[in-house]
């Protein structure tokens, strides 16, 4: 099932007339900021017009990241409202006073930005090279957003048809639609119970003076906090938001203008409640919620641990319970931290032959034996907490992603929070964990599938939200995380700054050594297998041979080498195809050297236990048949097909579903194995590492633990051949499904080293890239508001001329020819008239400052290394194409995008339910 997660609206377009301005009293001059706490870096200021300023320096990436967080969400919205809170969200993005263009400002100062709503807060941040000039306009477009955006009627009139197709893109999940259900069935009165996307009704007929009403209520200083987060002069940025956001009047919160705190309470639950759900799908699911406190009661950390304990794979209650002995495929528990009181969910998948009650039943079955036969132990909640605590740790190390998250503890009552909630978690025990499980784990507190009335019926009473203010006062947090370094990362620099070697077997390293925020360390690896003809025929073996590769060793089972990463505070992951596997590990640089001999135990030392290999194949084939009726999965896979060369039994080869299935039901624990022993070594490997390390350490440990690793078998490259795409234009029937999508690709016979490969990269950048400004999300998207999501994506080889150019669409089904009509007349007028100078002259800041922010990645700077290695390539290269970049001229495009993008020649593929019939919308 798919867990519902704040919206994410990638949002809006251009300008239009000025809205009348709120009511407010202008101070005289505004009064200085007043320094309030700081907790482990963070530094509170609040103006005089009562915009709370959180200020998070960090020099150790060229990035800043400015966040804004409203106190407003779907929480607020009243009856007919639904939905508003998102839907104004989007439209914040249509313009300003000064500011009339927002999407093409954010695509020219290369920033990557976006818009989130959730049930207590709305949020707006864009993340961008840290410069003076960029936070500075970063401060003066949300300033001026605050008070003086449009909220025309023209802008409501086009995105409502966008945030309609949203809405039916998430109608085609029927996992997240259950837990809609769920929600709106365990909740009588408060509005956690309805979905921030809204109803549709509300959605298409919502009043655009309600929409008006609402922005100037909530969308003041008083009822905002604005945090600004990684590098940045201090005393210059704040001397910035008092020139930008304290010039904003506080306005008079007399009669509409008045905020009014929720108060509408939620009643004990009286007994069991349920609900049942009917719609096309190929697994089924099961859900269930139990009423817990808010957030920030004392009881929600020990809950915290009680969703780990219930579902942690592999020793998990739940997932023991049901996963394992099969009656689910998959389980899921968490528990929703809400300013006011939120519910405790678990979640499973199950195969549609197998019998969903039995799953049901293992579920409840469980939850009553560790209330009475069977409590929580305390190595259950150790092994939680250091899950939990593993997470957060690796947060911290983020400034930008720390940045965004204090939006959600902001709209819980008190940013400090995020290190309250952590400290509480360390306290956890035993005993709380049963406490809070006796407290709301009861039948009566339950939501099911199922209703059953009961003549004795128990009583969960759930604490109100307590004062957050009282516990955050006498707060003063942990010290706070080492800072990194102020590196420049330009290509020269990180060359110039990569160790490179070669260990006895064959396997070549890159080391960055470079001091990093809280110490972070980033690892990236490729063992490379085999030949062409070595491979051919090898089925799913392959794939599942890397998947079990952490599912336990010879030395520690899958629990154990979990728990270890967990108290590593280390986050390894593997994945693996017949061509190679790929090794990504997170860690800091106290924990490195263990981490990386628990990478090199799993990768040598795989158990290849018969039980969880059953479960893997299990959980494969679930999620293949789960893509049956999914029109974005039959619509990838006809696309992929097509673009693809390869023969059957290729190691290259795209199967047909059935092909797929076919493949992983017959495949054996032996075939893996086999696989795994014929073709996996380091001899042909490349891995990259950067972060705060010493390189002379790391030397040591790779040695010691990889370097006689050698691999048995010969290696050659399997090559990609160059090949033409015969055009397609195809449609796949996907009954019921609220949401299509559209599909078009071509191969392109160049590589990164070709003449046109600079000039393919800008065009990509204008006809489907940036941040909604680019020529298909202009036209589709905002002008004709027919789709959520579109874009294009230029994918090129780098030894083979084998490059791949795509786009894609997401619409509602009577949409289809509208969207396929918009894509030929954009790509069309693109090879007819080209772009302009200030077109193109603004797509180049835009794609250099995105390749700069990529550069200052540490995870993606690993990668790169390692792929470098393979490749023979260094970080010059990028330096070369940014030179290629800035010097493509308007000819150079028109005529690349006229030899290489013709639509007529390419494949398409649209995927949806065309038969149904177009909504009917009612004016109101």
């Amino acid at each position: 099932m798919t867990r519902v997660v704040a919206i994410s609206c990638t949002a809006l377009f251009a300008a239009l007339p000025l809205a009348a301005q709120t009511p407010a009293t202008a101070p005289a001059a505004p009064a200085a900021p007043v320094k309030g706490v700081t907790v482990e870096g963070i530094t509170e200021y609040t103006l005089g017009n009562g915009l709370k300023v959180l200020l998070f320096p960090d020099n150790s990436k060229p990035q800043t990241t400015v966040n804004i967080t409203y106190l407003v969400g779907s929480r607020f919205e009243g009856y007919g409202e639904t939905g508003m809170a998102h839907l104004l969200e989007h439209l914040m993005f249509k313009g300003s006073t000064h500011h009339t263009n927002v999407p093409q400002e954010l695509s020219e100062h290369g920033a990557q930005p976006n818009g989130t709503t959730w049930y207590d807060r709305t949020n707006y941040f864009e993340s961008f090279p840290a410069k003076d000039a960029n936070l500075r306009w970063a401060l003066e477009l949300e300033s001026d957003r605050m008070v003086h955006s449009f909220i025309a009627k023209k802008d409501l009139e086009s995105e409502m048809t966008v945030v309609r197709n949203e809405y039916e893109s998430g109608e085609n999940d029927p996992g997240n639609i259950l837990l809609e259900r769920i929600m709106s069935t365990a909740y009588l009165w408060h509005n956690y119970g309805k979905s921030t996307i809204g109803a549709r009704s509300d959605i298409e007929q919502v009043p655009i003076e309600r929409l008006q009403a609402f922005y100037h209520r909530y969308y003041e200083p008083d009822n905002a906090v604005l945090v600004i987060a990684g590098r940045f002069v201090p005393a210059t940025a704040l001397a910035m938001v008092q020139q930008t956001f304290g010039v904003v009047p506080r306005p008079r919160r007399t009669g509409d203008m008045r905020l009014w705190s929720t108060y509408t309470a939620e009643p004990t639950q009286d007994g069991e409640r349920s609900v049942t759900l009917k719609r096309v799908g190929d697994v089924q699911a099961l859900g269930m919620a139990w009423h817990v406190p808010a957030g920030s009661h004392p009881d929600f950390p020990a809950i915290e641990v009680l969703a780990s304990v219930l579902s942690s794979q592999p020793t998990g209650r739940l997932y023991r319970s049901v996963v394992t002995t099969g009656k689910a495929t998959s389980i899921n528990a968490f528990a929703f931290q809400l300013k006011e009181p939120g519910v405790l969910v678990v979640q499973a998948q199950v195969k549609k032959t197998d019998n969903l009650l039995a799953a049901r039943d293992a579920v409840n079955e469980s939850v009553d034996s560790m209330l009475t036969t069977a409590p929580v132990t305390k190595e259950e909640v150790e092994r939680a907490k250091a899950e939990l605590l593993s997470g957060i740790a690796l947060e911290l190390t983020s400034s930008g992603d720390v940045g965004l998250a204090l939006s959600e503890w902001v709209a819980m009552g008190d940013w400090r929070f995020i290190f309250v909630d952590r400290d509480r978690i360390k306290q956890v025990t035993a005993e709380d964990v049963m406490r809070v499980a006796h407290a709301y784990l009861k039948p009566d507190n339950r939501t099911v599938g199922l209703f059953y009335p009961d003549a004795s019926p128990q009583r969960a009473d759930i604490p109100a939200a307590i004062g957050v203010a009282a516990v955050a006062r006498a707060y003063h947090g942990d010290s706070a995380l080492a800072v990194g370094e102020d590196f420049d990362a330009t290509p020269a620099n990180i060359d110039r700054r990569t160790q490179h070697g070669q260990l006895g077997n064959g396997l070549k390293y890159a080391l960055l050594p470079k001091k990093t925020r809280g110490g972070a360390v980033q690892l990236s690896m490729q063992l490379h297998f085999g030949t062409e003809q070595a491979l051919m025929n090898k089925g799913a073996a392959p794939d599942m041979a890397a998947d079990m590769l952490m599912r336990g060793t010879t030395l520690h089972t899958r629990q154990q080498i979990v728990d270890t990463l967990n108290l590593l505070q280390a986050q390894v992951a593997m994945s693996g195809n017949a061509e190679g596997a790929n090794v990504t590990v997170t860690v800091t640089r106290q924990h490195l050297a263990d981490a990386l001999r628990v990478m090199a135990e799993v990768l040598r030392q795989p158990a290849f236990d018969a039980k969880e290999f059953d479960l893997l194949r299990q959980q494969d084939l679930t999620s293949l048949e789960s893509g049956r009726s999914d029109p974005q999965a039959q619509a990838v896979l006809a696309i992929q097909r097509a673009l693809s060369a390869a023969p059957k039994g290729h190691p290259d080869y795209v199967g047909t579903l059935d092909e797929s299935v076919a493949d992983y039901t017959a495949a054996k624990l032996d075939d893996a194995k086999r696989f795994y022993h014929d073709f996996y070594g380091a001899s042909n490997g490349d891995i990259g590492i950067v972060g705060d390390f010493s390189a002379d350490s790391v030397r040591a440990v790779l040695v010691a633990t990889l370097g006689d690793w050698k691999s048995p078998a010969p290696y050659a490259r399997v090559k990609t051949p160059t090949h033409t795409v015969a055009p397609l234009n195809v449609s796949l029937a996907t009954p019921d499904k609220a949401n299509a999508i559209f599909l078009a690709g071509k191969t392109l016979p160049l590589n990164d080293d070709s003449p046109d490969y600079a000039t393919l990269m800008l065009a990509d950048y204008m006809l489907g890239g940036g941040f909604l400004n680019s020529r298909l999300a202009t036209r589709i998207r905002q002008k004709d508001g027919l789709s959520y999501g579109v874009g294009s994506q230029f994918a090129p080889t780098t030894l083979d001329s084998a490059s791949v150019f795509e786009v894609y669409a997401i619409y509602a089904p009577e949409n289809r020819d509208h969207v396929a009509s918009d894509f030929v007349d954009e790509m069309n007028r693109a090879i007819k008239s080209g772009f302009t100078a200030d077109e193109i002259a603004k797509a180049k800041e835009g794609i250099l400052g995105d390749r700069q922010i990529a550069r200052s990645d540490d995870r993606n700077v690993a990668a790169r290394l390692s792929t470098n290695l393979f490749y023979g390539d260094s970080f010059s290269k990028s330096g070369k194409i940014d030179a290629a970049l800035s010097s493509v001229t308007a000819a150079q495009l028109q005529a690349a995008v006229a030899r290489y993008l013709d639509p007529a020649s390419m494949a398409v593929v649209k995927a949806g339910d065309f038969d149904k019939k177009p909504p009917t919308v009612i004016k109101p």
